[in-house]
């Protein structure tokens, strides 16, 4: 039997008159929060929308709609979080998501429309509906290929929040559409904390919203933290609120946490886990400077097999919409990605899509990374494999440097350095200079497509 969401709205209004979100000018409380749900609740009856109907909710963290996400979720809707940001790909994510109306929502109003044309409901979604579950479908990034639709049900993910955590005013930094993101919010308003938005993740608005809000807890991605080392913004503005930075979404190099660890000796650094497919996993890094950590938590379990992460637990998706099943008939999910075992810690050294196979030899763009990392004057990196017919690929890397230097001064460095610190199928054969190294929307280094460049410098 599904676990039923009857605490959800009393948890909000027990936190009362404290406050729960801020967004750009508007700031709420608990109390208006509840008020926004049950708003919303009037006029998702006045609209007809139905338990288990598949409703796209397109906007970001503004209260108006949080309000409404928690209604639909009280409602037990199959919720769709879209943002503008995707707005090329909507048509194909509401077919998939078979969506009968979408609802847009700004900070002040909304707008809702009829999907006549909505495609035939999706057995899973019927299963859902019959179990009495709220649902939420989400996209993968699509990173290594077509972005897949995981169906999971609200009622299991949000089960885990019932126990009370410590309280935090949070920066959500991932978007309404990521896992990441929902997680940060459910977790901080199910525990009193305050929740803080920004308008734009850049990193002059984040520092900004950290310092003018006292933001203890930062949850981000190994890009955007490089991204800050790298700007400087850190010295503009008082970041002496943070206590806890979370890092998830991609690896970290080393050479990042190393650096980050002795700018910020104040505040901890925790590694994140967590799969659109799965939700997000309870982790606890062996220290602030280390990329080993332990992964599970109540309901979780974990093994091991040929050197790759499996995780089964009941907050598991139900299956993609359009995509065949990925688990196993024991339920256990391989999560692709390869990691190192130290006793109770892993560490993850990188997903298989993403392997070099150099002759038989594996590569991880991570380790290859932190190393291009740590010449003077290369302050990015993006390691990719490039096709090759003797030994089938070879490593290739982009960098972008610090100051102006020659090409080719640069990449003569960048050489001799990876001749000190890699065996020989890990130096990078082809090297791009360029003045940034591109990060997706969700802040991640995307290695498909990245051999297409404009000039090579060999």
């Amino acid at each position: 039997m599904a676990p039923t969401l009857d605490w959800l709205l009393p948890r909000l209004a027990a936190h009362g008159h404290q406050r729960a979100l801020i967004s750009g000018s508007e700031a709420i409380r608990y109390s208006d929060l509840v008020a926004s749900v049950l708003g919303w609740n009037d006029e998702l009856d006045s609209l007809g929308v139905l338990p288990g109907e598949s409703i796209a909710i397109v906007g970001n963290y503004s209260p108006n709609v949080v309000g409404l996400l928690i209604a639909a979720i009280e409602r037990g809707a199959i919720v769709v979080p879209l943002t503008n940001r995707s707005y090329s790909l909507f048509p194909r994510s509401l077919d998939v998501a078979c969506v009968t109306r979408v609802i847009e929502v700004t900070p002040t109003s909304y707008d809702s429309y009829v999907r006549e044309d909505a495609n035939p409901e999706h057995e899973m979604l019927k299963d859902l509906r019959q179990n009495g579950e709220a649902g939420l479908i989400l996209f993968t990034s699509g990173s290594t290929g077509e972005r897949k639709a995981p169906l999971l049900s609200f009622n299991r993910l949000l089960e885990r929040f019932q126990t009370p955590r410590s309280a935090h005013r949070t920066l959500v930094f991932l978007m309404f559409d990521h896992i990441g993101g929902l997680n940060t919010l459910f977790h901080t308003l199910c525990n009193g904390g305050t929740v803080v938005t920004v308008d734009e993740p850049s990193v002059g608005a984040v520092c900004t919203a950290i310092a003018e809000h006292d933001i203890e807890l930062l949850p981000t991605t190994p890009s955007f933290l490089n991204m800050l080392l790298l700007s400087g913004e850190h010295q503009k503005h008082d970041l002496s609120s943070l206590k806890l930075v979370t890092y998830g979404t991609e690896p970290m190099p080393f050479s990042s946490l190393r650096a980050l660890a002795a700018e910020f000796p104040d505040v901890k650094f925790k590694q994140t886990y967590g799969l659109s497919e799965l939700g997000i996993m309870q982790t606890k890094s062996r220290d602030s400077d280390s990329l080993w950590m332990k992964v599970g938590g109540d309901g979780i379990e974990t093994r091991i097999v040929d050197g790759i992460l499996h995780i089964r637990t009941a907050s598991a998706m139900r299956g993609y919409l359009n995509a065949p099943s990925p688990f196993d008939s024991e339920g256990w999910f391989n999560t692709q990605d390869e990691v190192d075992v130290d006793g109770e810690f892993i560490r993850v050294k990188g997903r298989t899509s993403e392997i070099i196979n150099v002759a038989g030899e594996k590569v991880y763009p991570a380790e290859v990374e932190s190393v291009l990392m740590e010449v003077p004057n290369v302050q990015n990196a993006l390691v990719y494999a490039k096709k090759n017919a003797v030994v089938g690929s070879v490593v290739a890397a982009k960098i972008s440097p610090r100051e102006p230097e020659p090409d080719e001064v640069l990449i003569r460095r960048v050489k001799e350095y990876c001749r000190e610190r890699l065996a020989p199928y890990q130096i990078p054969v082809l090297i791009l200079v360029t003045d940034e190294i591109v990060v997706s929307d969700r802040f991640k280094k995307s290695r498909l497509g990245a051999g297409v460049a404009a000039s090579a410098n060999v």
